[in-house]
């Protein structure tokens, strides 16, 4: 196994988390908070919009069963990275899009994956481009969210749809158990 980490967010991370689990070669997701300067940041506390931290995921996966530039591929389209502090009704600079690379490879890759993206989007991508400092872990209740409350509403309305949209985009790159 060649094991990796990746980091980004694009607005509720349930959304982002819930995408990447289905990813063949995604060994685990976590889902926390990143791209801020408080310490140590509660949910309370991302709510408010003033820790300059972002909903995020981080996500170790195989590279040698998916690769740094298809991930962030999967993520770029599974989200609207043209609008600036906002994806659907969560507003806020914790609901921004943004990669978080971990070395100099990852910011290579994250730069030539956005150009190649340019074009297929009708404005500007906006999506912040950063070095990772620090991850905090987001509260238990918000971990593996969609898995254990797939009924619940926000994930039937929100949710769902992006799931499907995955599955149509990329079944090639989905685990064989999350295609139903």
């Amino acid at each position: 196994m060649n094991k990796q980490v990746a980091t980004f967010g694009g607005g509720c991370f349930w959304c982002i988390e819930a995408i990447v689990q289905r990813l063949e070669g995604v060994t685990e997701v976590i889902s926390g908070y990143s791209g801020g300067a408080t310490t140590n940041p509660n949910y309370r506390a991302i709510s408010t919009g003033n820790t300059g931290h972002a909903e995020v995921v981080q996500v170790t996966f195989d590279s040698d069963i998916i690769s740094y530039e298809d991930l962030i591929t999967i993520f770029m389209t599974s989200h609207d990275p043209t609008t600036p502090d906002r994806q659907g009704a969560d507003r806020g600079t914790q609901y921004r899009s943004i990669i978080l690379y971990h070395d100099a490879k990852q910011k290579q890759t994250v730069d030539m994956v956005l150009k190649s993206l340019k074009s297929s989007f009708p404005n500007s991508i906006v999506t912040e481009v950063a070095p990772l400092e620090a991850f905090y872990n987001a509260e238990i209740y918000h971990q593996n969210y969609f898995n254990s409350n797939s009924t619940a509403g926000y994930c039937r309305v929100v949710i769902d749809p992006k799931i499907k949209k995955i599955r149509e985009k990329y079944a090639d790159k989905l685990k064989k158990e999350m295609m139903d």
